[in-house]
């Protein structure tokens, strides 16, 4: 019990961290198969690069715990 505490207390503490400084710097949301676009004056976005990145390095903490 106490491990998985631990591991969502640092998801919480890095995505935090993410917001939009250091996000910005590294790219995320715009990574090579992010979609982006415009319909009828609203803007949509997809992040599907961003997200299986994420969920590999939560995957490959969680394994070495």
């Amino acid at each position: 019990m106490l491990k998985w505490l631990l591991v969502v207390a640092l998801l919480v503490l890095v995505t935090g961290l993410m917001q939009p400084g250091p996000a910005q710097r590294l790219r995320l949301g715009r990574l090579p198969g992010d979609v982006a676009f415009r319909f009828r004056g609203r803007a949509y976005h997809f992040p599907f690069t961003t997200t299986v990145l994420l969920s590999l390095i939560a995957w490959v903490i969680l394994r070495s715990i």
